[in-house]
């Protein structure tokens, strides 16, 4: 599938406001990526793609990955709002012909994080948190440092994640806790 023919389908699926979403998501990817000598083609794909599944409703999310026999571990099958991260990186080999494993892991954990995270997950998590579209306080400033310290900006993000999570009384996710830790521990030895 070519790209236009991906946007065109993703354009299909997802409201307006989440294809805006995606589209922002792609262009901080791709800006990252020249950044960071990652491919800016595979920065491009995984940024647009990442959200492909988020507008499905959770009860068909739940029984498309039980269709597909895609386990979940407790705390995700517990946390209906990561759904959509797994199902995409399903839906994404499925319905656009993605085969390359980077960009598949790069959706398939750009809500939790995990440890040993390659720099293009990294950076389509930090896109995701950072793109135009989001509104918060210190976004502008976790996007300038994601151009000089991708890990600090990287830690600022899961950390405003995880905050966001226990807040709400909801488990914060293991992956999540191994990828700040594993952080931590890198700027500690350092």
């Amino acid at each position: 599938m070519t790209k236009a023919e991906m946007d065109e389908k993703l354009r299909s699926v997802l409201t307006e406001q989440r294809y805006r979403h995606s589209i922002g998501v792609m262009e901080t990817a791709m800006r990252l990526a020249e950044a960071w000598g990652v491919s800016v083609e595979k920065a491009e794909i995984a940024g647009l793609l990442h959200d492909c599944a988020k507008d499905i409703p959770h009860e068909v999310q739940e029984q498309m990955l039980r269709n597909r026999d895609v386990p979940l571990d407790k705390p995700t099958a517990a946390s209906p709002q990561l759904w959509h991260a797994v199902l995409g990186a399903e839906l994404i080999q499925e319905e656009y012909g993605v085969t390359d494993p980077e960009i598949i892991n790069a959706v398939r954990y750009h809500t939790t994080g995990r440890a040993e995270m390659s720099l293009l997950e990294k950076i389509i998590y930090v896109s995701d948190c950072v793109e135009p579209n989001r509104t918060y306080d210190d976004r502008e400033e976790r996007l300038e440092l994601a151009f000089t310290d991708l890990d600090k900006s990287f830690l600022g993000c899961i950390n405003w994640s995880i905050k966001s999570v226990i807040s709400r009384d909801r488990p914060a996710h293991p992956d999540s806790l191994a990828a700040r830790n594993e952080i931590i521990l890198k700027e500690s030895l350092a």
